[in-house]
């Protein structure tokens, strides 16, 4: 788990590394909030589209590769994406980015689940990995983005390719004693694993809308400076993880699917805080409560989804990490669109009403067999 939950802490520093990075796009290349939302789409489109096939293929195959590999696309992509000049350049480069991400989360979240079992708080460890190299994105980016610009992105190649040496040995040691992918426990129930992706969509895309616009909102609508708006992004991750670690202990001691509802009625009254409050200080503490419930359903959706289709755990784990939560990223054009019109906070107005939908869909989730 230890393994796991390192790598997939570097896997997902180069998805944050994009909310990250956007206002520096916005700032210093002079693009339009739709054009700098384009920017996740494609980080977000190289991503999800390749999530099911690579599943199945994890599903059948352990391929040691995989992640390592796409660990060091992941980089590349990012990296040389604050090189290049050209929007289609970047843009590709950040697809080429997507597509080393949705290489790593099948695998992972295979290999997890087994060293996982059945608990939820464990799974949640792997999960929160992820939220952690989400909140070192910004953490590390910020600084140098303001030192250096855009080309400082070229210096976070480095740490995936030592990341994918470490689990390339690691994946040497298990293949060693694990040649076939462990027999399935549990009987699959694809209905309620397909009722579950359009949740962990709607969760998707209030995620991607905060972390895409909420540095944006302190600089352009509470007036704080980009150094303050890159402590709300890193605040609000940093709220991510104790919410991703909480949610894992609520489903072992509660039940998964009633978690995942906790979680999404939370987000309401989360939403108006923030806001109602107007001053950037005061709101900082708003934005940590919001990432805290806006995860506490993460791991579990992972563990759900592995439940719900046991004989499948990488599939499983490419929709709900991968497929699920990248869809989120296509929805980030639109939030561009009305946050050109009403400014960002026009943005999270919309994302203040997407949690119904989630209640909606969540109630009719029901319990794994």
């Amino acid at each position: 788990m230890r393994v796991w939950a390192t790598a997939h802490a570097t896997a997902d520093l180069y998805q944050g590394l994009v909310p990250a990075a956007v206002p520096y796009f916005v700032l210093e290349r002079n693009l339009s909030y739709s054009a700098a939302s384009g920017l996740a789409l494609a980080a977000t489109f190289g991503s999800a589209l390749p999530q099911l096939p690579i599943g199945l293929l994890a599903d059948r195959r352990r391929m040691p590769w995989l992640g390592p590999l796409g660990l060091i696309l992941a980089a590349l992509g990012v990296g040389l994406a604050g090189v290049f000049a050209s929007y289609p350049v970047v843009f590709a480069m950040l697809l080429l980015s997507g597509l080393g991400v949705a290489m790593f989360h099948p695998p992972a979240g295979r290999d997890a689940r087994a060293a996982a079992a059945h608990s939820a708080t464990a799974m949640s460890l792997f999960a929160a990995g992820g939220s952690v190299g989400f909140f070192l994105a910004p953490a590390l980016a910020t600084p140098l983005l303001d030192a250096m610009g855009l080309s400082a992105l070229a210096l976070f190649i480095p740490p995936a390719v030592l990341m994918a040496f470490v689990l390339s040995r690691h994946q040497q040691r298990q293949a060693a004693r694990l040649t076939t992918v462990p027999p399935a426990v549990g009987t699959d129930r694809p209905r309620m694993f397909a009722l579950l992706i359009p949740v962990e969509v709607a969760r998707s895309c209030i995620s991607f809308g905060i972390n895409t616009f909420v540095a944006l909102y302190w600089i352009k609508e509470l007036g704080a400076s980009s150094a303050l708006g890159g402590t709300a992004l890193t605040l609000g991750l940093a709220g991510g993880i104790a919410g991703t670690l909480l949610g894992g202990r609520i489903g072992d001691r509660f039940g998964l699917t009633r978690t995942i509802q906790l979680g999404n009625a939370a987000l309401i009254p989360a939403f108006g805080a923030l806001l109602l409050v107007r001053d950037p200080y005061v709101a900082l503490v708003c934005v940590v409560v919001l990432g805290v419930t806006a995860n506490i359903p993460l791991a579990v959706l992972v563990k759900l989804g592995q439940d719900y289709l046991p004989s499948r755990p990488g599939t499983a784990a490419g929709v709900t990490l991968g497929l699920a939560v990248s869809a989120g990223g296509l929805f980030q054009p639109v939030l561009g669109l009305i946050a050109d019109h009403h400014g960002p906070r026009g943005a999270f107005v919309t994302l203040a009403f997407m949690p119904l939908l989630a209640i909606a869909l969540s109630a009719g989730l029901k319990p794994p067999r």
